[in-house]
């Protein structure tokens, strides 16, 4: 990486929990291991005011409490960070806060002895201010011409990106008219973790999955993202949201699509999301009056997770009384593509769920003919049933790769016990993997778009989600299936896969 052109981070909404819990842990990261360019100037930007050093010793805090490396308050590394952040208090409507930035910028790019930094704006911030800020930034001429070959402006958006397709296409629009495509980087923090990461590398540079990659040798593919939490505060902003908006458009799509893409020619950035594109494009959409056969909503009732009470959402302040926003959604997709006619995948997501996980499961066909007799895991005969393959990659928590097959019993019976060979990222390499902000926000500053989602993603994945959306909001009659907390979901996601002969992995 070239270290020498100095660049300013300016983050939007800098006093928000994402900056302190996340960003400003991950910016330090990245300077104690010596992946940022030299001289990096970080400014917060907020409507509260402050001085520099009451923005440093707060963010301070957050490091000492949330940084991977857990850096003991005094330490070197801290010394040499914290005076690089600086605070800017202005309003995200006004323009003069905006002129008021600009000098503050100016005056630290004068600290580099040298022309204008590079800059990398992160919006972390709500939906609403994404146009007005990039605005009033274009207004201030604080974006460099996308044609400058001498420095670069870039803006990282944070989700959600529009509630449906009509208003992603306007905020697509609306951004497009300020900045170019190249300048536009839709952040989704799953896409920045390792074992997302790994599975295009899990694929494509082993010869012996890949082959099998496809309808031939897989019978379906369960994606699953379960959230051990209810809804607690965000209720006011999740009734109007729910769980397909939240978590299924663009999380889960982006699963769907690393596991469904075809070989890209290279791993640049747009060569990996054009393929990404034709698997999202490739996604059948579910006529309305089918809607009950292929997607399931559910609402969350009182329970337990663990030893924790969780009211009825219904019940959760905030909540409109007769609510029928899902917080818990699964849906059976299909691929209308060569590589994945007729397999299905069956992803679920939901709040208030028996425990944290994101895990993608494939599950390989069974072999035409059974041969051998069949235990489970203790040995127990189980007559001619088989224990399918299955290859599990497991995102979060304890990020892992598992592959289930059958090995004999010992003894005279000619009888299979299924086993699992299990890889285990902290084990292996005996480190905690890079948190995925840190991964993300090094990719923008080295203008790496691969993990970043293109205007196209989001138009197509919205196109398919929509159908979905809409059928529900009209179906007044139909409240959404309901699911004690601490559970797995309703019954209907049971059978959703049951009425194909198929069952939800043990997870």
């Amino acid at each position: 990486m070239d270290n020498g052109k100095p660049t300013t981070i300016v983050i939007f909404g800098a006093s928000g929990d994402l900056t302190k819990r996340k960003l400003v842990p991950a910016l330090f990261e990245l300077a104690n291991e010596g992946l940022l360019p030299k001289q990096t100037k970080i400014v917060g930007f907020a409507r509260r005011e402050k001085s520099h050093e009451q923005f440093r010793n707060e963010m301070q805090d957050g490091i000492l409490q949330f940084a991977r490396s857990k850096p003991q308050a005094g330490a070197k590394a801290l010394a040499d960070f914290l005076p690089g952040l600086y605070y800017h208090a202005g309003t995200y409507d006004d323009q003069e806060s905006y002129a008021g930035l600009g000098r503050l910028l100016q005056e630290l790019d004068g600290k580099n002895g040298g022309p204008a930094n590079n800059r990398l704006f992160y919006l972390s911030t709500p939906p609403t201010l994404f146009f007005p800020i990039i605005a009033r930034l274009g207004d201030a001429e604080l974006i460099a011409n996308v044609y400058d070959e001498e420095i670069w402006t870039r803006v990282i958006i944070e989700k959600p990106f529009g509630r449906d397709l009509e208003s992603a296409r306007k905020l697509n629009r609306d951004i497009l008219s300020v900045l170019d495509e190249s300048q536009v980087y839709r952040i989704d923090h799953y896409l920045g973790k390792e074992t997302v990461q790994n599975i295009m590398a899990f694929r494509f540079g082993n010869s012996i999955f890949e082959p099998l990659w496809n309808r031939r040798y897989i019978d379906h593919v369960q994606i699953t993202v379960g959230e051990a939490v209810s809804v607690g505060s965000r209720a006011g902003y999740y009734d109007r949201s729910g769980a397909v908006r939240d978590m299924v458009q663009n999380h889960i799509l982006q699963l769907v699509a690393l596991v469904g893409m075809e070989p890209p020619a290279s791993f640049a950035g747009n060569a990996v999301r054009d393929e990404k594109v034709k698997v999202l494009s490739a996604l059948r959409p579910i006529d309305a009056n089918q809607i009950d056969q292929f997607a399931v909503r559910g609402q969350y009732t009182a329970g337990k997770i663990g030893d924790e009470f969780v009211p009825d959402y219904l019940h959760e302040s905030g909540v409109n009384a007769d609510s029928k926003t899902e917080t818990y959604a699964a849906l059976k997709l299909h691929l209308d593509n060569w590589r994945w006619s007729g397999v299905p995948f069956y992803v679920r997501s939901g709040k208030a769920l028996a425990k944290r996980i994101t895990e993608i499961t494939i599950q390989f066909r069974q072999p035409p003919l059974v041969l051998f007799g069949h235990g489970d895991h203790e040995g127990h005969v189980e007559g001619d049933h088989m224990q399918p393959n299955r290859l599990s990659l497991r995102v979060q928590p304890n990020e892992s790769i598992r592959l289930q097959f059958g090995l004999k019993v010992p003894g005279s019976r000619m009888m299979l016990q299924p086993n699992e060979m299990e890889f285990c990222y902290s084990d292996v390499f005996h480190t905690e993997p890079p948190e995925a902000y840190e991964r993300l926000i090094l990719d923008a500053i080295l203008g790496e778009t691969t993990l970043f989602i293109r205007d196209d993603e989001v138009d197509a994945a919205w196109r398919y989600v929509d159908t979905i959306l809409n059928a529900w909001q009209e179906d007044t009659s139909t409240p959404p299936s309901i699911y004690g907390a601490g559970s797995w979901g309703p019954e209907a996601v049971d059978n959703l896969l049951a009425k194909d002969g198929r069952k939800w992995a043990t997870l």
